[in-house]
């Protein structure tokens, strides 16, 4: 598959090319100054190729084809997903359908096309979905493949385009809540295989003025250590600032320790737990966990 700019730069005349793509030669056009170098049906990646070499350097494959690319399975859908700069106007061929977008991701290249990161990808191919099932498997399958996690599906549909995502949007929550339930849950079995005291769950922390510091997952009011589960983001780094300047051991965790390497957590916790109690506890003060 190659562009007629390219067969010209080689040396094939454009009267040789307009010949060898009429109806019964031996090439075929796939798109305007596109042409495959055979009579055959294209392969997917050569659609995807065709694709790229038609719109040009200011696109990214998206969609259903970039989650394969990363290794997701998912079969191929019926036209190529693809996002140009919002300043373009053309007419793609019928296998490509194209979103023109104010925000054209730094594309990741692979095999020579270049692809939406994970998160924009699962997040442009679930827009374009009615099917409720489905969109939950194009939100769920990146996760579990660890391409993304369900921060950045967030980020990115709050930052994203807004047509077509209410239903992402109720599907995404409600992932969240099942996410946070079982890590919940999954926090809760380390904690009863680790050798220290029961925690308060869901805490809040003050000072004794009640001037908020931070809000915890788990919390050992006799020494005062905390241990907060979440990924770094301003949010949890106020707080860490907030919560350590007035003395408070912080053990900072993230989900993807708490579910694969419980015994790395623990051991981080019984440290914390032995310096927190080896200096005098702080002047905070603690309740269940209150709004920010």
């Amino acid at each position: 598959m190659l562009s007629v700019a390219q067969l010209r730069s080689l040396g094939v005349p454009p009267s040789t090319i307009t010949k060898r793509c009429r109806p019964g030669g031996p090439w075929r056009r796939l798109a305007p100054g596109v042409v495959l170098l055979g009579t055959g049906e294209p392969t997917r990646h050569q659609l995807l190729q065709a694709a790229v070499a038609y719109l040009g350097p200011e696109s990214v494959i998206t969609g259903i084809d970039a989650l394969r690319a990363y290794g997701v399975r998912l079969p191929p859908p019926t036209a190529v997903g693809a996002l140009v700069a919002a300043h373009r106007r053309l007419t793609p061929p019928a296998f490509v359908t194209v979103e023109r977008t104010a925000r054209l991701p730094a594309p990741v290249t692979l095999e020579g096309v270049p692809y939406a990161p994970p998160a924009r990808a699962a997040l442009d191919a679930a827009r374009r979905e009615t099917d409720l099932d489905l969109i939950r498997r194009l939100l769920t399958l990146p996760v579990q493949e660890g391409l993304c996690d369900l921060r950045e599906l967030r980020d990115e549909l709050e930052t994203g385009n807004q047509r077509g995502s209410a239903a992402v949007r109720a599907q995404l929550r409600t992932l969240t809540r099942t996410d946070q339930s079982d890590l919940r849950r999954t926090a809760r079995q380390v904690i009863r295989h680790c050798p220290l005291p029961p925690p308060r769950w869901d805490t809040t922390v003050f000072t004794r003025d009640r001037r908020r510091l931070g809000s915890v997952d788990a919390w050992w009011d006799e020494v005062g250590l905390a241990w907060s589960i979440a990924p770094v983001d301003v949010g949890s780094e106020r707080d860490r600032l907030a919560l350590t300047a007035a003395g408070v051991v912080l053990v900072r965790t993230t989900p993807s320790l708490v579910r694969h390497h419980a015994e790395f957590v623990i051991a981080e916790l019984v440290r914390g737990f032995r310096r927190a109690a080896g200096r005098p506890r702080p002047h905070v003060v603690s309740e269940a966990r209150v709004a920010a």
